[in-house]
C-alpha cells in the first residue's frame, strides 16, 4: 500500500544524522503517547526506517484502547514490530522485558481536560510520569526521553524563551495545572535521575503543524487549516497580535530521536522553531497556502496598544549548537505539506 507520508519519511531518513540511525538499530523502544500527534508520526518514522535501513527495531506501545486504534490507523498494525499494551499511564501492568529506550509522551496539551478535568490532567502527568520512571528501572533500559512543554516557562517576556529563562506561570491560577504538572513532572526527572543513575534529557516543546494535527482543538493553525480547507473564512477571535512560532512534524520526529541518542541527562532542550509570526500573519500565510480557491481571514479585534505583547517562541541555540539539530522546513512549506495531506484523507 502506498504511504501518503512516504516523502515526509524520506526527508526524515535524508535529514537525520547518520549517528543517531546506528545508535537505534537493533534496540527495543517502549512509547507512551504513541497513539498521539507525537506518537503516531514517531511510529510511522520508526517502522519506515526500520524497514528501509534494516535497523530491526522492536517497538512497544502503551495506548488505552488498542482495538479503537486499530480501526483508526491500521496502517500502524501488522507491521511486525509494533507490540501494544492497553492501560492507563497512570498504572499500566508493566511488561515483563527489558527496554534499551523509553520515549514517554503521554498526556497533549488539552486545554478541554485542562479545565473540565484539571485533577486527572495532574494525575496523569504526576503519577504517569512516576510510573513510567519505576518502570524503567525495571526495565533496565539505557534512557529515557522525557516530553515536557514550554509552558514550564509560564508567561513570557522575552522574544526567544532560552532553557536558562527562569520564569514560571503562576501557581495561584488552576489553568495553569498542565505547565505546573510539567514542572513537576521534570522535577522528578532529576530526582530519578540522581538517585538511580537513569539517563533522562527533558524535550520542551513548543507550536507544531503537521499531518495527524488535530485540527478541532485549541491550537490556531489547526483551526486555520480547517476553516480554509471547509471554503470558510479564517476567523481570529483575538486581536491577531500574539506571537507564536512553528515547527513541522517531520523536523519533530528527527528532533526528538536525536535528543534521545544524543541529549545529555538532566538537560532541558527546546523543541521547536525559532522564527516567530503573528496570529494575523499566521492567518494570512495559510490563506495564501490554498492554491485552488480564494480563502479569507478577518481579525474580530482590534490591538490595544496598552497590552502587552503575548508570546510563545523558543530560543533553539542550544539544540542548534549542542545536538546539531536546524529547522529544515519553513512555515510557508509546512502548512501547504499538512494542508495537503489532510485534502487527500
Amino acid at each position: 500500500m502506498n504511504n501518503p507520508l512516504k516523502d515526509d519519511l524520506e526527508d526524515i531518513i535524508r535529514l537525520m544524522d547518520p549517528f543517531v540511525w546506528s545508535q537505534l538499530r537493533g534496540k527495543r523502544i517502549f512509547i507512551t503517547g504513541g497513539t498521539g500527534f507525537f506518537g503516531k508520526w514517531l511510529l510511522e518514522a520508526l517502522v519506515y526506517a526500520s524497514r528501509m535501513l534494516s535497523l530491526n527495531l522492536e517497538l512497544t506501545v502503551l495506548t488505552r484502547n488498542v482495538s479503537n486504534f486499530e480501526t483508526q490507523f491500521p496502517q500502524l498494525f501488522n507491521t511486525g514490530i509494533i507490540h501494544y499494551v492497553e492501560g492507563n499511564v497512570k498504572n499500566f501492568a508493566l511488561p515483563n522485558q527489558k527496554f534499551d529506550f523509553i520515549i514517554h509522551a503521554a498526556t497533549e496539551a488539552s486545554e478541554h481536560l485542562n479545565n473540565s478535568n484539571p485533577f486527572e490532567m495532574m494525575d496523569t502527568i504526576v503519577e504517569g510520569t512516576r510510573r513510567v520512571l519505576e518502570f524503567s528501572r525495571n526495565c533496565v533500559a539505557k534512557k529515557v526521553l522525557f516530553i515536557s512543554s514550554g509552558a514550564v516557562y509560564g508567561k513570557q517576556s522575552v522574544p526567544l524563551a532560552s532553557e536558562q529563562y527562569m520564569n514560571g506561570p503562576d501557581t495561584l491560577n488552576s489553568k495553569n495545572v498542565y505547565a505546573e504538572s510539567k514542572r513537576l513532572a521534570e522535577l522528578m526527572c532529576s530526582v530519578y535521575a540522581d538517585k538511580f543513575g537513569i539517563e533522562i534529557p527533558i524535550a520542551r516543546c513548543f507550536a507544531f503543524v503537521g499531518p495527524y494535527l488535530n485540527l478541532n482543538i485549541h491550537f490556531a493553525i489547526g483551526n486555520f487549516i480547517r476553516d480554509g480547507l471547509a471554503g470558510k473564512t479564517i476567523e481570529i477571535k483575538g486581536d491577531g497580535t500574539p506571537m507564536r512560532s512553528y515547527l513541522y512534524s517531520g523536523d519533530l520526529v528527527i528532533w526528538l530521536l536525536t535528543m534521545l541518542v544524543k541529549g545529555e541527562s538532566k538537560r532541558a532542550y527546546n523543541v521547536g522553531s525559532d522564527k516567530a509570526v503573528s496570529i494575523e500573519e499566521l492567518a494570512k500565510n495559510v490563506s495564501h497556502c490554498f492554491m485552488d480557491k480564494k480563502v479569507e481571514y478577518i481579525v474580530r479585534q482590534k490591538p490595544d496598544p496598552q497590552k502587552e505583547k503575548e508570546q510563545y517562541v523558543p530560543s533553539i541555540d542550544r539544540a542548534r549548537n549542542e545536538l546539531g539539530l536546524s529547522v529544515n522546513f519553513d512555515l510557508t512549506e509546512s502548512i501547504r505539506r499538512t494542508i495537503k495531506w489532510n485534502s487527500n484523507k
